[in-house]
């Protein structure tokens, strides 16, 4: 296999072979492939040629294009010819790739000999193709407002050559506007262009973008292209409303279609982006009408005005385009009715009633009118007319003209004339003026100047303590010769009540009423003086004060209490009956039966009250004998009542203890006691024990032991624990020795003087198998259990030999013997 390099588009391939014919052999050819890359083009190749044992290597010397296959001359060393292969015309990879050819060897032997060698040439590539893009023309629509990183186009460009120079990388041409870099980016790999700028259609329309394709060659090829990015508008932009010409008052009087403004509106979107419907709100009285120029309307009334219902308008132009979604803008413009002179004064009432105090002092204003215009300015300016009438009273009357106070001009006396008419006239300042009436009806009123009279002189009266709160104590009643308010009579306590009365009683101010308000108490008080006044309701009311007596009257309501003032919580139970335990008074805030008490106590008790010389204190005192052991401790419930009806009554409880005297001997839970002992006990160990118990208590309880010796030698082997009773043996026990003893323990209290009691203690030894059998019969001469006894001769089974007799010093069991030989 050959490969053909290139340097500066020429192309020179030597080829040396060499070839070795022998007669009997057909040669083998093994290629191998050296590439020298030069830059002055050549080409090193090496064929070697291998028969038997022979091996031989040429190298081919450097050939020119159009050469062609010579026959070489012979080699001094060699026999062989050296056929040179040339290329004759420029390679061109692009049309092929590769070349195979077959080189054959003919010897000069006879018969000939030939020998083949297949030669593949592959032609190397050099970089003599541009990149190619795909398309003649690039042409895409792109909407305004894509994010960046928007792909807007992929453009695609092919290279024929082979590696690095086929490989192509896409590019900004150079000549670009910075601008148009700043809006867009190619990737230079994938040819993919993206938005990287804000893409605005009313900035640009149309981006013409030149791009380049370039291949990785050494000495890199370059084509070029241009992309048109058509930018597809979209409705971002809100119409703007401009007001042109505006005035911003018109008369209330306008007729329908007046002009207010002139409203131009813009939109820079196209299309229908830009396309702008106008409109204002429903609630106004105006409308919007084109204008002849596009874009443009008319503000204009489209119905009668009028400023007393409505003196301005905020009128609301709503301007929206017919995009998809449409976009939408408001202007608000004010407009001002100005007023015109269509309103007549009016008086808020008419007729109208005027109240005057007689007595009044002359040239002083007596009463005031008021008219209103819903006109404004002069035409709201109203003065008053006093129409003069037969009626006497218009001549001592006089108004102001301008505020409308009316003045009397001397006194007027209420049972002279209750009441007087009069026609008032209020004109306003337009051009023409226009004018309003009213009827007037002037009622005297009364002065007050009687006083409240009570209806009685004086006011007395009983009440019960503890009544509930909102009783009625008393109804006073005041009556006033004055008519209307001055003759309404209202009550309340004096000024100078005492405060704490005003949290006990209330009054009705209407009714007269006086109610209980807070605890009536008897042992706080008897007796309330109460201060009342009767008042007019007159502007300057006049008023009366009158004295009320209350009376309060006891009722049984407090229960008696009950105080120890000395106790002796604690009595010896030996006291006799009479020895007082504690001192105790009574006492009942009531008065009469209410505060009469008497005391009792519970009859379970060993006590009795003994009363003192002092009234209501008592004694309370033992009346029988007391037993601790019986019960320590007593609660004696004293319960005190008063004659009240109905009775009420207290109790309380003291507790007494009894306090304990010497006067139980200890008393053994046996007597007689009786205890087995098994013989052979240990020495100083506890053999049984004894327990005393004494009513009493501490020290009187307090028992102490010990045995009462006697002649007895067996009690002295045994002694007694003084506190617990427990017996120990000072001595093991035999029973062949002692079977059965008694001894006496004595009980002794620790109280002052002791008491003490004895008992009997039976003691029975029990036996042991403690001693080994004895024979009595037949004994030996020595003494010991080996007898001798004869017999006579030939004597017959169940002869009596001899009878052996034993003994056991044991009892029972232990002392049952069995022989055996």
């Amino acid at each position: 296999m050959i490969t053909l390099g290139s340097v500066s588009a020429l192309f020179i391939i030597s080829i040396i072979v060499l070839i070795a014919m022998q007669c009997s052999k057909t040669p083998d050819y093994t290629s191998k492939y050296l590439e020298d890359k030069n830059y002055d083009g050549t080409l090193c190749h090496s064929i070697q040629y291998r028969s038997g044992d022979k091996r031989y290597m040429l190298v081919g010397p450097r050939m020119s294009i159009g050469s062609t296959i010579v026959p070489g001359s012979h080699d001094k060393r060699d026999s062989g010819k050296i056929p040179i292969l040339v290329v004759q015309k420029s390679l061109d990879r692009e049309t092929a790739e590769r070349h195979s050819l077959v080189l054959t060897a003919v010897d000069g032997g006879k018969p000939q000999k030939t020998g083949e060698m297949n030669i593949l040439v592959n032609v190397l590539d050099i970089n003599d193709n541009a990149p190619i893009f795909s398309k003649d023309v690039y042409s895409v629509m792109l909407d305004e407002n894509a994010p960046a990183g928007t792909t807007v186009l992929q453009v695609n460009a092919t290279d024929l050559d082979n590696g690095p120079n086929g490989e192509v990388v896409y590019s900004f041409s150079n000549s670009m506007d910075q601008n148009i870099l700043n809006l867009f980016d190619i990737d230079q790999t994938t040819g993919e262009i993206t938005v990287k700028g804000s893409i605005d259609y009313e900035e640009n329309e149309r981006y013409e973008i030149e791009i380049e394709a370039s291949d990785k060659g050494i000495a890199p090829l370059t084509s070029e292209k241009s992309v048109i990015i058509k930018i597809v508008d979209v409705n971002d932009n809100t119409p703007e409303i401009e007001v042109t010409s505006f005035s911003s008052s018109i008369p209330e009087d306008s007729r329908p279609g007046t002009t207010v403004a002139l409203i131009s509106v813009t939109d820079m979107d196209s299309g229908l982006n830009g396309k702008v419907i106008c409109a204002v709100n429903d609630d106004v009285p105006f409308t919007l009408s084109p204008s002849i120029k596009d874009k443009t309307y008319s503000l204009v009334t489209k119905s009668l005005l009028d400023r007393e219902k409505q003196s301005k308008y905020d009128v609301t132009i709503v301007a929206k385009d017919a995009g998809k979604p449409p976009l939408s803008s408001e202007k608000t413009i004010s407009v001002v009715i100005s007023d015109v002179n269509d309103n007549s004064p009016v008086f808020s009432l008419s007729p109208y009633t005027f109240y005057v105090t007689e007595a009044n002092e002359p040239g002083t204003s007596v009463f005031s009118v008021k008219a209103v215009d819903d006109d404004e300015n002069d035409n709201a300016l109203i003065t008053y007319h006093l129409l003069r009438s037969e009626d006497t009273v218009s001549s001592f009357l006089n108004i102001n003209s301008e505020t409308g106070d009316i003045l009397a001009l001397k006194t007027l006396d209420r049972e002279t004339a209750e009441r007087h008419s009069l026609i008032l006239t209020a004109l306003d300042g337009g051009k023409p003026p226009k004018s309003g009436e009213m009827n007037i009806l002037v009622k005297v009123l009364d002065v007050n100047d009687n006083p409240p009279v009570f209806a009685t002189d004086v006011y007395s009266v009983m009440l019960s303590e503890n009544v509930p709160i909102g009783t009625t104590v008393i109804q006073v009643n005041a009556t006033d010769l004055d008519e209307g308010p001055n003759g309404e009579v209202v009550y309340a306590f004096s000024s100078s009540m005492n405060q704490r009365l005003l949290k006990l009683f209330d009054i009705n101010p209407m009714t007269g009423e006086i109610i209980v308000n807070g605890l009536i108490d008897y042992e706080e008080k008897e007796k309330y003086v109460i201060e009342i006044q009767a008042m007019d309701k007159g502007l300057a009311p006049l008023a009366t004060e009158k004295s009320v007596i209350i009376k309060v009257v006891d009722v049984n309501d407090n229960t008696p209490e009950i105080e120890v003032t000395s106790f002796s919580s604690s009595i010896p139970e030996d006291s006799r009956p009479g020895t007082t335990v504690a001192l105790i008074s009574v006492n009942d805030m009531d008065s009469g039966l209410n505060g009469k008490v008497i005391c009792a106590i519970n009859n379970d008790v060993p006590f009795t009250l003994s009363p003192s010389i002092k009234d209501k204190t008592y004694s309370l005192v033992t009346k029988s004998p007391l037993d601790r052991e019986k019960q320590s401790k007593y609660d004696v419930t004293i319960v005190a009542k008063d004659a009240g009806k109905p009775p009420l009554s207290s109790e309380k409880t003291i507790s007494v203890v009894i306090s304990d005297v010497n006067d139980n001997s200890p008393v053994f839970s046996l007597s007689p006691y009786t205890f087995y002992v098994t013989e052979a006990n240990e020495p100083g160990t506890s053999v049984f024990s004894l327990k005393a118990l004494d009513d009493d208590e501490n020290d009187n309880a307090l028992i102490t032991y010990h045995i009462l010796r006697s002649e007895d030698t067996v009690s002295s082997f045994l002694n007694i624990n003084s506190e617990t009773g427990d017996i120990l043996a000072l001595k093991s026990f035999d029973f062949e020795t002692l079977k059965t003893f008694q001894f006496q323990v004595v009980a002794t209290d620790s109280g002052t003087p002791s008491l003490s009691n004895n008992v009997t203690v039976n003691v029975f030894i029990l036996d042991q198998n403690d001693n080994a059998p004895v024979i009595l019969y037949p004994l030996s001469s020595n003494g010991s259990a080996e007898g001798v006894e004869e017999i006579p001769r030939n004597v017959n089974a169940g002869h009596l030999v001899t009878k052996v007799r034993a003994y056991d010093a044991d009892i029972g069991y232990n002392g049952w013997l069995l022989f055996s030989l």
